[in-house]
């Protein structure tokens, strides 16, 4: 059972083993890509089209390719989505996983891509 006092989840969330923390950075996959793999979410992973719906005003609306993953904070970091610094040079800023809509899927990867076509074919 988990607690429902809100400093032992986020002791447990921060705590969590790394197989834990891989499936904290899913993100809703957009309409189509849901009907055509039958999922609403998917673990978002370097290469991904993904949409910026929730943030700030300068965020909220981007759409850009995941440039990295840090699967420590729940965070991606996505191409053009970025901060400038005191000293006036741009970094990329981090958006958690969470505020994002994947609108297109990397298949690079045989195993990702075989992992959504069985669930495609369920």
């Amino acid at each position: 059972m988990q607690s429902s006092k809100a400093r032992v989840q986020r002791k447990a969330r921060y705590n969590a083993p790394a197989h834990a923390k891989r499936r904290m950075l899913s993100a809703h996959l957009s309409r189509d890509l849901a009907e055509r793999y039958g999922r609403r979410t998917a673990r978002v992973c370097k290469g991904d089209t993904v949409a910026v719906v929730r943030g700030d005003e300068d965020v909220r609306g981007t759409e850009g390719r995941v440039l990295e993953v840090f699967t420590k904070t729940g965070r991606i970091s996505i191409d053009g989505v970025t901060i400038n610094q005191a000293d006036g040079t741009a970094v990329v800023r981090p958006i958690h996983a969470s505020n994002v809509v994947i609108t297109k899927l990397n298949l690079e990867d045989p195993l990702r891509a075989e992992a959504m076509k069985k669930e495609a074919a369920e």
